[in-house]
């Protein structure tokens, strides 16, 4: 078991999916975990399911798309929680449509949420962890940011340049001891991929060496290493969680 007491973390979109079991995953290892999401009742509500571990857990509306709501979920989390150990970039978006039929706001929601929303909440934990000179960044990409897909170009876009900015922010952060990785994730059980008709679930499972989809808590796992010192000597990588898809 990996051991993550006295840290903490925070991960963004953690309410349901793939964040929700990351939240869980990092709390079983002891490190106290902050839970975001656009509602707070429910950031709050899978805040209190955490404890059960025996750890401290708040639940923080935070809407990644507006400054003013990253400002004022930063304020409580300094005032009520300190400052960040862990980061897991992990809240996303989809707006899928065919490109000729894609409208601004569908190509702009999504890079607004998923490049720029990381963006935004990474600059407000960095400072700290230069001070400390201890920290880990994971930014949850995806298999469509390598491998594309029709009707995902605005998704593709934005989950393609994490990796970039995953690469160039760990060059920067190296020598302060601070850990910048990428989890690129196939195809994995969320409500996203619920609303596949049967006939598109399964043409994907085709082109999967493992002949399945993933759990969130496979991707968790990742996620839970790279944020542990058994990990200390990754960098700048994108780990495929893919089932061999690709």
């Amino acid at each position: 078991m990996l051991d993550l007491k006295g840290k903490k973390a925070l991960v963004t979109g953690s309410t349901r999916g793939i964040g929700k079991a990351i939240a869980h995953k990092l709390a079983k290892a002891g490190a106290d975990v902050v839970v975001t999401g656009t509602t707070e009742e429910k950031a709050k509500e899978v805040a209190e399911s955490l404890k059960s571990y025996g750890v401290n857990a708040i639940g923080v509306k935070m809407d990644i798309r507006d400054d003013k709501s990253i400002e004022d979920a930063f304020e409580r989390i300094n005032k009520e929680f300190g400052e960040i150990d862990i980061l897991v970039n992990n809240a996303g978006i989809t707006r899928d449509t065919l490109f000729i039929r894609m409208s601004d706001k569908d190509w702009e929601d999504v890079i607004n949420v998923n490049l720029n929303g990381t963006f935004r909440v990474t600059k407000r934990v960095v400072r700290s962890m230069i001070k400390k000179r201890w920290g880990r960044i994971i930014n949850m990409s995806s298999v469509i940011g390598f491998a594309g897909n029709q009707g995902q170009t605005n998704y593709s876009a934005s989950k393609s340049a994490l990796l970039g900015f995953t690469k160039s922010l760990a060059k920067e952060l190296g020598p302060r001891n601070i850990t910048v990785n990428a989890v690129a994730p196939g195809f994995i059980e969320t409500d996203m991929t619920a609303v596949l008709p049967e006939e598109v679930r399964e043409r994907y499972k085709s082109n999967i060496a493992l002949g399945r989809f993933g759990s969130p808590e496979e991707v968790a796992d990742v996620v839970l290493f790279l944020s542990s010192d058994m990990a200390s000597y990754i960098t700048g990588e994108i780990i495929h969680v893919n089932g061999g898809m690709l």
